[in-house]
């Protein structure tokens, strides 16, 4: 197999996208694709026979909602400009200001639309702060100390994003949050978004308590209708980045194996969050056992000194060509690549339920040279 290459598995997609379809009836809520963390468009014929929208928070991404998903997007942007706001409503169906003076600004250009308002509940579990949506000093959403008694007529719901790849439970105590800030105003709203960050396809993820609590929340407030928009569930443990190691060298007894594939052009969230990915055959280990035999650093080919992860214990001595395989590589991967250092993509390829590989899109220079028209 020619690498890299990212492999969705279709049997593992539809599994995740039964379960998300089944939260949502039992809960009568309604569950939509974040395009931030997954936008494969040649999947979603897949797609659209489990959900029926999609957020977006960009014109490229109403676009494609509206173009390739077939049906106008939720959007949210942190801030709308003059030459993109007429394109970016044409292409919605719900558009979400993050600032009252956004609001003020664009909201007359949209009417026909479900207008929102995003708000901060302060609060948030989430503990990498690159990724906190209500840290100190945040730039999302309006506090409830700066609304009005009165929402303006045509503001229609609230969104409120406060989760990354989070449980139930969190969620549970982020709601408690939520409804004391902002509940006075909910006899005045149709609908209430939840955001992203529900993992409700990992496998400690309660379920049943998801729906238990929507089921509470439609009893307090049946008007609302509630919209959540996961990305990472959809994508969660749907396939592999494929890679090979193109050599190995070594530096005060730290074997490095050089892949074909980058962490910072390929698996950026590796660097940011930051995590250790689970290497398939291979034991993550501490960095004081990084000298010790068939324990490697995984270094990418790019020219990022810190272009590396470590270290991974394997059942034998890394070659050139050998295979190394990084799990659940799909969400928030392939729509966070990047050409730095004129880096090719890894290819993309379907895995479908009858065993045969279907190649969506392989890169090449020219996907490299028109980035720099």
């Amino acid at each position: 197999m020619a690498t890299p290459i990212y492999i969705i598995e279709e049997k593992r997609l539809r599994r995740n996208l039964k379960l998300i379809a089944d939260v949502a009836a039992k809960a009568d809520i309604e569950i939509i694709l974040a395009f931030k963390a997954f936008a494969l468009w040649k999947t979603f014929p897949i797609f659209r026979e489990y959900i029926k929208a999609t957020t977006a928070s960009s014109l490229s991404e109403a676009r494609l909602a509206f173009e390739e998903f077939g049906a106008p997007a939720h959007t949210f942007s942190p801030a709308y400009t003059d030459d993109e706001i007429d394109e970016i409503i044409s292409c919605s169906s719900h558009l979400t200001f993050n600032s009252l003076s956004q609001y003020e600004r664009y909201h007359q250009r949209a009417a026909g639309l479900s207008i929102g308002l995003r708000v901060n509940p302060e609060y948030s579990e989430v503990g990498t702060l690159l990724y906190n949506p209500c840290a100190p000093g945040t730039r999302f959403g309006v506090t409830a100390d700066k609304l009005p008694e009165r929402l303006p007529e045509d503001i229609e719901g609230f969104h409120c994003h406060c989760h990354c790849e989070s449980g139930a439970d969190v969620f549970q105590r982020t709601l408690v949050h939520i409804e004391d800030k902002f509940a006075k105003w909910f006899p005045q709203l149709k609908w209430i978004n939840f955001g992203g960050g529900h993992l409700m396809t990992r496998k400690d993820y309660d379920v049943d308590l998801l729906i238990s609590m929507m089921q509470d929340f439609h009893k307090r407030y049946p008007w609302l209708k509630v919209i959540l928009e996961p990305g990472s569930a959809f994508a969660w443990q749907t396939g592999p980045l494929v890679s090979h190691v193109v050599d190995v060298v070594e530096d005060k007894g730290i074997k490095t194996a050089i892949l074909d594939v980058s962490f910072t052009c390929h698996m950026p969230d590796c660097l940011e969050m930051p995590y250790f990915p689970d290497v398939r055959g291979a034991e993550h280990v501490d960095l004081e056992k990084a000298t010790e035999p068939l324990t490697y650093r995984l270094g990418g080919n790019s020219c990022l000194s810190g272009d590396f992860m470590g270290s991974w214990r394997f059942a034998h001595a890394l070659q050139e060509g050998d295979e190394v395989i990084f799990e659940d590589m799909i969400h928030y991967t392939t729509v966070k690549t990047n050409t730095f250092n004129g880096i090719s993509h890894p290819s993309i390829g379907m895995l479908h339920e009858d065993g045969t590989l279907e190649i969506l899109r392989r890169f090449s220079y020219e996907d490299y040279r028109n980035r720099m028209d």
